[in-house]
């Protein structure tokens, strides 16, 4: 039977629970397609599943093969899969992981077809942080043309899409990212910059924000702090700590988890090819260094997006 590297955790904790494991290579069954893969990508969230955080949302069957972002190409396919053959380039969000392999089966619904204008390893970083991104600016937080947009967390994989959607849409944006980060997301789009290293966000913006755009986890203090910015009648969509407005501020505030929806990564993957939407890939990594990945990611020293080639 083929074998295949995989990167798979038999237990929650910390980055050692990462074993880089020679297992069968899987079969398709009806519905599903095998994906040879090019990459998939980092994304936090993988991190705080490793470690045990999402059990009450997302209790992995252990062992559990790492990877929810994939991109690849077809290189078999079960009956129920007609649009696809092998050969064709495809990405997609993987709600059950498994992309961090050298092969993966899955569901043909979720899969729509790679960008043209981007290597495969590229357009991995697209799934989960841009359908985040997508939800959070068009479905969550209404953002218009002409309205003032706060992104808090512009410098993460999600940040870099939602700041390009935002602006995209026609809004005013602005970003708070850290001095390393500030040129990449200028370049992004975002009409100001504000170093949330220096100091509280914003202050001048009070009730000024017609939109607050969350990505970061925040203390109740830097919470209630952000939360003020936002007009009456505006909204707040966080993807990370839950916002709550005032009860008499009449504030719309959201916490959102994405979902997969292969329309929206249809729409995002046109965006790319028309070059309206970049992806900002911040490195390239093997399979066998996706443990450290994770501990740079625990210790808050990545920017942007990482793919990782099996």
């Amino acid at each position: 039977m083929p074998m295949m590297n995989t990167a798979r955790i038999h237990e929650y904790g910390d980055t050692s629970v990462i074993r880089f494991e020679a297992v069968p290579r899987p079969q398709p069954a009806f519905g599903e397609v095998l994906v040879h893969v090019a990459a998939t990508s980092f994304n936090p969230t993988e991190a705080a599943l490793r470690a045990g955080r999402l059990l009450e949302f997302f209790p992995a069957h252990l062992p559990y093969t790492l990877g929810w972002d994939v991109a690849g190409t077809v290189a078999d396919a079960c009956r129920g899969t007609e649009g696809f053959a092998v050969g064709d380039r495809v990405i997609g969000r993987l709600d059950s992981g498994g992309a961090a392999a050298e092969y993966v089966c899955a569901p043909a619904a979720g899969l729509v077809a790679a960008s043209a204008s981007v290597p495969l390893a590229t357009a991995a970083a697209l799934p989960v942080a841009g359908l985040a991104a997508w939800q959070a600016v068009f479905e969550h937080g209404q953002v218009a043309a002409g309205q003032r947009v706060l992104v808090n967390g512009a410098g993460g994989g999600v940040g870099g899409f939602v700041t390009q959607l935002a602006k995209l849409a026609g809004a005013e944006v602005i970003a708070t990212a850290s001095p390393r980060s500030t040129e990449a997301v200028l370049r992004q789009g975002a009409d100001h910059v504000i170093d949330y290293t220096a100091g509280p966000v914003g202050a001048a913006l009070h009730g000024q924000v017609d939109a607050l755009l969350n990505l970061v986890p925040l203390s109740p203090p830097e919470a209630a702090a952000v939360a003020a910015l936002v007009r009456p009648g505006g909204r707040i969509v966080s993807i990370a700590t839950p916002i709550e407005a005032a009860a008499d501020a009449g504030v719309n505030a959201i916490h959102m988890v994405a979902h997969n929806d292969v329309t929206h990564l249809a729409r995002l993957v046109a965006l790319v090819d028309a070059a309206a939407l970049t992806i900002d890939i911040s490195a390239s990594r093997p399979l066998a260094d996706l443990a450290d990945v994770h501990r740079l990611s625990t210790s808050g020293r990545i920017r942007g997006k990482v793919v990782i080639i099996p």
